[in-house]
């Protein structure tokens, strides 16, 4: 068994939203994707005060892709065309797949708009192959509670299992596309080795902390990008860290992306873009 190693790092690059705090680590100047993962938004960490005008994110339509958002702290209002409404709370996930298109909003609830409070959010795109994107949409609200939280590293990191399988125990998004997800808090020293990854693309990203992947520190709001070889990752925890860790079989097909469409033609984004001024991405919302 061999391990993976770092081919490049890439920084988190800041691209505020209004008065939201967004740093982006893909992509980037110098990567496009981790096929199938395309796109990772880290807002926050900060705190709003009282009386705030909360997230900017309005309705707004998707097709071709999921979506994947990850409360960190304070709380977040999702409501779409499909009819799904949700608030979901700290340490919670929302998982939702575009498929042949959906109209989505997320916003801060009223409780956060006039309390304030600390807010942290992340979200992460992953693709969907051209037999996939036309599937029915979808959406799966997490709470914290309703997440495994796993003990790992002989109890000196947590692993909180969103898809996938991990020692038995199967995370509770059922992804299309067989993707792992997870998020994983380790304590200073932790040591994790992660099993079973040739032929898979690894996303790696360090929310806070600082860890280390073959002797390479990888500090907070970074991405690793990891070198195809090795069918093993070990993760070496300098200190109290948050990482999100998936893995994925690369889908291998063109990707064309505008805006909120992601599909494998210019042809198929004219189509998408045609199909929703034609309202047939589901009523409009309200907002």
């Amino acid at each position: 068994m061999s391990d993976k190693t770092i081919r490049r790092l890439h920084q988190a690059v800041r691209d505020d939203i209004g008065d939201l705090l967004t740093q982006r680590p893909l992509p980037n100047p110098h990567l496009d994707q981790l096929d199938p993962f395309l796109f990772l938004n880290h807002h926050g960490p900060q705190t709003y005060g009282p009386d705030n005008h909360g997230l900017p994110f309005g309705p707004h339509p998707h097709r071709g892709f999921e979506t994947v958002t990850f409360i960190l702290a304070g709380m977040l209002t999702h409501q779409d065309s499909a009819g799904h409404e949700s608030i979901i709370r700290a340490g919670g996930v929302q998982w939702m797949t575009a498929g042949r298109g959906i109209i989505h909003a997320e916003i801060s609830p009223r409780e956060f708009l006039r309390e304030g409070g600390p807010l942290e959010l992340l979200q992460l795109w992953i693709n969907l192959p051209g037999r996939l994107k036309m599937s029915p949409p979808a959406y799966t609200g997490l709470q914290r509670e309703q997440i495994p939280a796993l003990p790992v590293a002989g109890g000196k990191a947590t692993l909180h299992l969103i898809a996938g399988q991990w020692e038995g125990v199967t995370g509770p998004v059922a992804s299309l596309t067989g993707v792992f997800m997870s998020t994983i808090d380790l304590q200073a020293g932790a040591t994790l080795r992660v099993p079973d990854l040739q032929a898979r693309a690894v996303f790696l990203y360090v929310v806070r902390g600082s860890l280390t992947i073959g002797g390479q520190r990888v500090a907070g709001f970074h991405l690793a990008e990891l070198n195809a070889g090795g069918d093993a990752l070990e993760l070496n925890a300098e200190e109290d860290s948050l990482v999100v860790f998936g893995h994925a079989e690369p889908i291998g097909e063109p990707v064309v992306a505008h805006g909120p469409f992601v599909m494998n033609t210019r042809e198929q984004i004219a189509q998408a873009i045609a199909d929703y001024q034609a309202g047939r991405f589901g009523a409009p919302l309200a907002g």
